[in-house]
Protein backbone atom coordinates (compact mmCIF):
# COMPACT_ATOMS: atom_id res chain seq x y z
CA UNK A 1 0.00 0.00 0.00
CA UNK A 2 2.84 2.39 0.85
CA UNK A 3 4.46 1.69 -2.52
CA UNK A 4 1.18 2.50 -4.27
CA UNK A 5 0.88 5.82 -2.41
CA UNK A 6 4.48 6.75 -3.24
CA UNK A 7 3.88 5.92 -6.90
CA UNK A 8 0.80 8.14 -6.98
CA UNK A 9 2.70 11.00 -5.33
CA UNK A 10 5.53 10.56 -7.84
CA UNK A 11 3.05 10.62 -10.71
CA UNK A 12 1.48 13.77 -9.23
CA UNK A 13 4.85 15.53 -9.10
CA UNK A 14 5.70 14.43 -12.64
CA UNK A 15 2.38 15.75 -13.88
CA UNK A 16 3.01 19.08 -12.17
CA UNK A 17 6.44 19.37 -13.82
CA UNK A 18 5.03 18.60 -17.28
CA UNK A 19 2.21 21.10 -16.85
CA UNK A 20 4.62 23.75 -15.57
CA UNK A 21 6.79 23.30 -18.67
CA UNK A 22 3.79 23.68 -20.96
CA UNK A 23 2.52 26.72 -19.04
CA UNK A 24 5.95 28.34 -19.11
CA UNK A 25 6.35 27.80 -22.84
CA UNK A 26 2.86 29.07 -23.52
CA UNK A 27 3.09 32.29 -21.51
CA UNK A 28 6.79 33.07 -21.06
CA UNK A 29 8.52 32.14 -24.32
CA UNK A 30 7.53 35.41 -26.02
CA UNK A 31 9.59 37.75 -23.87
CA UNK A 32 8.57 40.82 -25.86
CA UNK A 33 4.94 39.99 -25.24
CA UNK A 34 5.59 39.61 -21.52
CA UNK A 35 7.32 42.99 -21.38
CA UNK A 36 4.44 44.60 -23.28
CA UNK A 37 1.85 43.17 -20.87
CA UNK A 38 3.84 44.32 -17.84
CA UNK A 39 4.80 47.80 -19.04
CA UNK A 40 1.78 48.47 -21.22
CA UNK A 41 1.28 48.80 -24.98
CA UNK A 42 2.51 52.41 -24.98
CA UNK A 43 5.92 51.62 -23.49
CA UNK A 44 8.97 52.19 -25.67
CA UNK A 45 11.32 49.52 -26.98
CA UNK A 46 14.08 50.91 -24.79
CA UNK A 47 11.93 50.58 -21.67
CA UNK A 48 11.07 46.99 -22.57
CA UNK A 49 14.72 46.11 -23.18
CA UNK A 50 15.68 47.53 -19.80
CA UNK A 51 12.90 45.60 -18.05
CA UNK A 52 13.86 42.36 -19.78
CA UNK A 53 17.49 42.82 -18.76
CA UNK A 54 16.64 43.66 -15.15
CA UNK A 55 14.33 40.65 -14.75
CA UNK A 56 16.60 38.08 -16.36
CA UNK A 57 14.52 37.47 -19.47
CA UNK A 58 17.62 37.58 -21.68
CA UNK A 59 19.09 34.50 -19.95
CA UNK A 60 18.90 31.07 -21.63
CA UNK A 61 15.45 29.48 -21.69
CA UNK A 62 16.29 26.61 -19.32
CA UNK A 63 17.73 29.01 -16.73
CA UNK A 64 14.60 31.13 -16.88
CA UNK A 65 12.40 28.06 -16.45
CA UNK A 66 14.34 26.73 -13.45
CA UNK A 67 14.27 30.16 -11.81
CA UNK A 68 10.56 30.52 -12.59
CA UNK A 69 9.81 27.06 -11.18
CA UNK A 70 11.92 27.71 -8.09
CA UNK A 71 10.02 30.92 -7.41
CA UNK A 72 6.72 29.04 -7.62
CA UNK A 73 7.89 26.34 -5.24
CA UNK A 74 8.89 28.98 -2.68
CA UNK A 75 5.62 30.90 -3.09
CA UNK A 76 7.06 33.83 -5.07
CA UNK A 77 4.55 34.35 -7.90
CA UNK A 78 5.73 37.79 -8.93
CA UNK A 79 3.85 41.08 -8.82
CA UNK A 80 0.33 41.48 -10.12
CA UNK A 81 0.06 43.88 -13.04
CA UNK A 82 -3.50 44.87 -12.16
CA UNK A 83 -3.24 45.15 -8.37
CA UNK A 84 0.37 46.40 -8.24
CA UNK A 85 1.10 44.11 -5.30
CA UNK A 86 2.61 40.63 -4.88
CA UNK A 87 0.38 37.98 -6.41
CA UNK A 88 0.39 35.90 -3.23
CA UNK A 89 -1.24 38.71 -1.23
CA UNK A 90 -4.26 38.58 -3.55
CA UNK A 91 -4.26 34.89 -4.46
CA UNK A 92 -4.40 33.24 -1.02
CA UNK A 93 -7.32 35.29 0.39
CA UNK A 94 -9.29 34.68 -2.82
CA UNK A 95 -8.49 30.97 -2.68
CA UNK A 96 -9.65 30.86 0.94
CA UNK A 97 -12.94 32.54 -0.02
CA UNK A 98 -13.58 29.88 -2.64
CA UNK A 99 -12.66 27.21 -0.10
CA UNK A 100 -15.36 28.59 2.22
CA UNK A 101 -17.88 28.56 -0.61
CA UNK A 102 -16.88 25.02 -1.56
CA UNK A 103 -17.05 23.78 2.03
CA UNK A 104 -20.64 24.91 2.53
CA UNK A 105 -21.63 23.68 -0.91
CA UNK A 106 -20.23 20.24 -0.10
CA UNK A 107 -21.76 20.29 3.39
CA UNK A 108 -25.21 20.67 1.86
CA UNK A 109 -24.83 18.85 -1.46
CA UNK A 110 -23.08 15.63 -0.45
CA UNK A 111 -25.61 14.43 2.18
CA UNK A 112 -28.55 15.31 -0.09
CA UNK A 113 -26.99 13.64 -3.13
CA UNK A 114 -25.97 10.46 -1.33
CA UNK A 115 -29.27 10.02 0.52
CA UNK A 116 -31.40 10.59 -2.58
CA UNK A 117 -29.11 8.46 -4.74
CA UNK A 118 -29.15 5.57 -2.26
CA UNK A 119 -32.93 5.73 -1.88
CA UNK A 120 -33.39 5.74 -5.65
CA UNK A 121 -30.96 2.85 -6.13
CA UNK A 122 -32.62 0.76 -3.43
CA UNK A 123 -36.01 1.25 -5.06
CA UNK A 124 -35.08 0.97 -8.73
CA UNK A 125 -38.06 1.53 -11.03
CA UNK A 126 -40.32 2.87 -8.30
CA UNK A 127 -42.10 6.23 -8.27
CA UNK A 128 -39.51 7.49 -5.80
CA UNK A 129 -36.68 6.47 -8.13
CA UNK A 130 -38.32 8.15 -11.12
CA UNK A 131 -39.06 11.34 -9.17
CA UNK A 132 -35.48 11.64 -7.94
CA UNK A 133 -34.07 10.85 -11.40
CA UNK A 134 -36.27 13.40 -13.17
CA UNK A 135 -35.47 16.08 -10.57
CA UNK A 136 -31.76 15.36 -10.87
CA UNK A 137 -31.81 15.60 -14.66
CA UNK A 138 -33.81 18.86 -14.64
CA UNK A 139 -31.60 20.63 -12.07
CA UNK A 140 -28.38 19.52 -13.75
CA UNK A 141 -29.68 20.72 -17.13
CA UNK A 142 -30.18 24.29 -15.90
CA UNK A 143 -26.92 26.32 -16.16
CA UNK A 144 -25.67 28.27 -13.19
CA UNK A 145 -26.35 31.71 -14.67
CA UNK A 146 -30.00 30.80 -15.26
CA UNK A 147 -30.58 29.46 -11.75
CA UNK A 148 -28.71 32.47 -10.32
CA UNK A 149 -31.10 34.85 -12.07
CA UNK A 150 -34.13 32.73 -11.09
CA UNK A 151 -33.20 32.49 -7.41
CA UNK A 152 -32.23 36.17 -7.26
CA UNK A 153 -35.62 37.11 -8.67
CA UNK A 154 -37.39 35.10 -5.97
CA UNK A 155 -35.27 35.71 -2.87
CA UNK A 156 -33.96 39.21 -3.64
CA UNK A 157 -36.64 41.05 -5.63
CA UNK A 158 -39.88 39.26 -4.73
CA UNK A 159 -39.44 38.12 -1.14
CA UNK A 160 -36.54 40.48 -0.24
CA UNK A 161 -35.06 37.85 2.08
CA UNK A 162 -31.46 37.72 0.86
CA UNK A 163 -28.90 40.25 -0.47
CA UNK A 164 -28.28 40.22 -4.20
CA UNK A 165 -24.49 40.36 -3.90
CA UNK A 166 -21.98 38.40 -1.86
CA UNK A 167 -19.02 40.76 -1.70
CA UNK A 168 -18.47 40.15 2.05
CA UNK A 169 -17.39 43.79 2.33
CA UNK A 170 -18.34 43.89 6.03
CA UNK A 171 -16.74 40.55 6.87
CA UNK A 172 -18.14 37.06 6.69
CA UNK A 173 -21.91 37.04 6.31
CA UNK A 174 -23.69 33.72 5.99
CA UNK A 175 -26.77 35.39 4.46
CA UNK A 176 -24.62 36.61 1.58
CA UNK A 177 -23.31 33.09 1.09
CA UNK A 178 -26.71 31.44 0.85
CA UNK A 179 -27.57 32.31 -2.76
CA UNK A 180 -24.22 31.18 -4.27
CA UNK A 181 -24.40 27.94 -2.28
CA UNK A 182 -27.99 27.33 -3.39
CA UNK A 183 -27.06 27.81 -7.05
CA UNK A 184 -24.11 25.42 -6.82
CA UNK A 185 -26.05 22.79 -4.88
CA UNK A 186 -28.99 22.86 -7.29
CA UNK A 187 -26.71 22.53 -10.30
CA UNK A 188 -24.43 19.79 -8.98
CA UNK A 189 -26.41 17.59 -6.60
CA UNK A 190 -28.27 15.85 -9.43
CA UNK A 191 -25.06 14.66 -11.05
CA UNK A 192 -23.75 13.07 -7.85
CA UNK A 193 -27.19 11.68 -7.01
CA UNK A 194 -27.49 10.01 -10.41
CA UNK A 195 -24.05 8.44 -10.09
CA UNK A 196 -24.88 7.20 -6.60
CA UNK A 197 -28.22 5.84 -7.81
CA UNK A 198 -26.63 3.93 -10.69
CA UNK A 199 -23.92 2.48 -8.45
CA UNK A 200 -26.40 1.51 -5.72
CA UNK A 201 -28.80 -0.09 -8.20
CA UNK A 202 -25.97 -2.18 -9.65
CA UNK A 203 -24.80 -3.31 -6.21
CA UNK A 204 -28.32 -4.29 -5.13
CA UNK A 205 -28.51 -6.83 -8.00
CA UNK A 206 -25.24 -8.59 -7.15
CA UNK A 207 -25.20 -12.17 -5.91
CA UNK A 208 -23.65 -11.46 -2.52
CA UNK A 209 -26.42 -8.98 -1.64
CA UNK A 210 -29.12 -11.46 -2.65
CA UNK A 211 -27.35 -14.20 -0.69
CA UNK A 212 -27.15 -12.02 2.41
CA UNK A 213 -30.87 -11.25 2.18
CA UNK A 214 -31.78 -14.91 1.63
CA UNK A 215 -29.70 -15.91 4.67
CA UNK A 216 -31.97 -13.76 6.79
CA UNK A 217 -29.57 -10.95 7.65
CA UNK A 218 -31.34 -7.76 8.75
CA UNK A 219 -32.00 -5.59 5.70
CA UNK A 220 -30.53 -2.55 7.43
CA UNK A 221 -27.28 -4.43 8.08
CA UNK A 222 -27.13 -5.66 4.49
CA UNK A 223 -27.46 -2.10 3.20
CA UNK A 224 -25.08 -0.38 5.62
CA UNK A 225 -22.37 -3.05 5.89
CA UNK A 226 -22.33 -4.67 2.46
CA UNK A 227 -24.13 -2.62 -0.18
CA UNK A 228 -23.30 0.94 0.83
CA UNK A 229 -19.52 0.60 0.93
CA UNK A 230 -19.35 -0.88 -2.56
CA UNK A 231 -21.90 1.57 -3.91
CA UNK A 232 -19.82 4.55 -2.76
CA UNK A 233 -16.78 3.66 -4.89
CA UNK A 234 -17.96 5.44 -8.05
CA UNK A 235 -19.58 8.44 -6.26
CA UNK A 236 -16.40 8.97 -4.22
CA UNK A 237 -14.39 9.50 -7.40
CA UNK A 238 -17.06 11.84 -8.78
CA UNK A 239 -17.18 13.83 -5.55
CA UNK A 240 -13.42 14.34 -5.64
CA UNK A 241 -13.74 15.63 -9.19
CA UNK A 242 -16.21 18.26 -7.98
CA UNK A 243 -13.44 19.91 -5.97
CA UNK A 244 -11.77 20.92 -9.23
CA UNK A 245 -15.07 22.28 -10.51
CA UNK A 246 -15.66 24.25 -7.32
CA UNK A 247 -12.18 25.78 -7.53
CA UNK A 248 -12.09 27.17 -11.06
CA UNK A 249 -15.49 26.24 -12.51
CA UNK A 250 -17.54 28.60 -10.35
CA UNK A 251 -16.55 31.69 -12.31
CA UNK A 252 -20.15 32.33 -13.38
CA UNK A 253 -21.51 32.08 -9.85
CA UNK A 254 -18.79 34.21 -8.28
CA UNK A 255 -19.14 36.83 -11.00
CA UNK A 256 -22.95 36.84 -10.79
CA UNK A 257 -22.93 37.52 -7.05
CA UNK A 258 -19.75 39.66 -6.96
CA UNK A 259 -18.14 37.05 -4.74
CA UNK A 260 -14.41 37.66 -4.34
CA UNK A 261 -13.21 34.13 -4.97
CA UNK A 262 -10.62 32.25 -6.97
CA UNK A 263 -12.79 31.87 -10.06
CA UNK A 264 -13.57 35.58 -10.23
CA UNK A 265 -9.87 36.35 -9.76
CA UNK A 266 -8.95 34.11 -12.69
CA UNK A 267 -11.52 35.90 -14.86
CA UNK A 268 -10.25 39.32 -13.83
CA UNK A 269 -6.66 38.29 -14.53
CA UNK A 270 -7.62 36.99 -17.98
CA UNK A 271 -9.53 40.14 -18.91
CA UNK A 272 -6.67 42.43 -17.85
CA UNK A 273 -3.82 40.21 -19.19
CA UNK A 274 -2.33 39.95 -15.71
CA UNK A 275 0.18 37.31 -16.80
CA UNK A 276 1.74 36.55 -13.42
CA UNK A 277 -1.66 36.19 -11.78
CA UNK A 278 -2.78 33.89 -14.59
CA UNK A 279 0.30 31.73 -14.15
CA UNK A 280 -0.22 31.48 -10.39
CA UNK A 281 -3.93 30.65 -10.73
CA UNK A 282 -3.19 28.03 -13.38
CA UNK A 283 -0.52 26.30 -11.29
CA UNK A 284 -2.70 26.31 -8.17
CA UNK A 285 -5.67 24.90 -10.13
CA UNK A 286 -3.52 22.14 -11.64
CA UNK A 287 -2.03 21.29 -8.24
CA UNK A 288 -5.49 20.97 -6.68
CA UNK A 289 -6.71 18.87 -9.62
CA UNK A 290 -3.78 16.47 -9.46
CA UNK A 291 -3.79 16.31 -5.64
CA UNK A 292 -7.51 15.51 -5.47
CA UNK A 293 -7.12 12.79 -8.06
CA UNK A 294 -4.26 11.31 -6.06
CA UNK A 295 -6.44 11.33 -2.95
CA UNK A 296 -9.26 9.75 -4.96
CA UNK A 297 -6.99 6.96 -6.18
CA UNK A 298 -5.73 6.23 -2.67
CA UNK A 299 -9.24 6.37 -1.23
CA UNK A 300 -10.46 4.08 -3.99
CA UNK A 301 -8.10 1.36 -2.79
CA UNK A 302 -9.57 1.54 0.71
CA UNK A 303 -13.10 1.24 -0.61
CA UNK A 304 -12.19 -1.62 -2.98
CA UNK A 305 -10.11 -4.31 -1.23
CA UNK A 306 -9.55 -6.15 -4.52
CA UNK A 307 -7.27 -3.34 -5.63
CA UNK A 308 -5.59 -2.95 -2.24
CA UNK A 309 -4.56 -6.59 -2.02
CA UNK A 310 -3.81 -7.20 -5.68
Amino acid sequence: MLIFVLKRIGFMLLTMVVVSILLFLLLEIDIRGVATMVLGPYSSEEQRDIWLQQNGYLDPLYERYLRWLGNFVTGDFGESIRFKTPVSEILWPRLWNTAILGFWTFAVMIPISLILGILAGMNEGSKLDRSISVTSIITTSVPEFASAVFLSTIFVFWWKLLPGTSSMSDGFNFRELMLPVMVLVIYDFGYVARMTRASMAEVMTTHYIRTAVLKGLPYRKVILKHALRNALIAPFTVIMLQINWLLSGVIVVEFAFAYKGFGALLLEASLTSDIFMIEACAMVAVFVAVATQTIADVGYTYLNPRIRFS
